[in-house]
């Protein structure tokens, strides 16, 4: 945020994928892994009953966490090489990557290190909502049980 207000920084970095970095280290970051971490501490207490596997929690943790690293910072190396690109020059003063796709070809390896944090991140996700649906079940068929016995 506040280094992009730094006019050389922003003029190389403005309009490339660093900005594409930027907001999703926010947006899975801090608005996903806080909500993450509400979603854990208020599941066992909806349910009244611990989480169904605990050590999930950690793994979907660090699964998420490195995701997001990766994904951020792949994203900020190749929005920096777009930007050094767009500016790149000839001795002739000519654009040395007059063409668009050129550019977005060179990207490439930054886009699958993308993909990679990115299906870290979401399978964090899914192993969360798995342990989720396993506590529910667990809960249901406790009190399934403890009204049958009761009856």
């Amino acid at each position: 945020g506040p280094m992009m207000s730094i006019r050389a920084v922003n003029g190389l970095a403005h309009f490339t994928n660093w900005v594409v970095g930027h907001v999703h280290s926010g947006a899975l970051g801090w608005v996903g892994m806080i909500s993450f971490g509400t979603l854990y501490w208020l599941a066992p207490r909806l349910w009244d009953r611990p989480l169904a596997k605990p050590g999930w929690a950690t793994t979907h943790f660090w699964l998420a966490t490195a995701g997001i690293v990766l994904y951020t910072v792949s994203m900020w190396a190749a929005g920096l090489m777009e930007g050094l690109m767009w500016r790149a020059v000839d001795d002739a003063g000519q654009l040395k990557y007059p063409n668009f796709t050129e550019i977005v070809m060179q990207l490439e390896p930054f886009y699958w290190l993308r993909v990679l944090g990115g299906a870290m991140y979401l399978i964090g996700a899914i192993m969360m909502t798995v342990n989720f649906v396993l506590t529910v079940r667990a809960a249901r068929r406790e009190r399934v049980a403890v009204a049958a016995a009761a009856a």
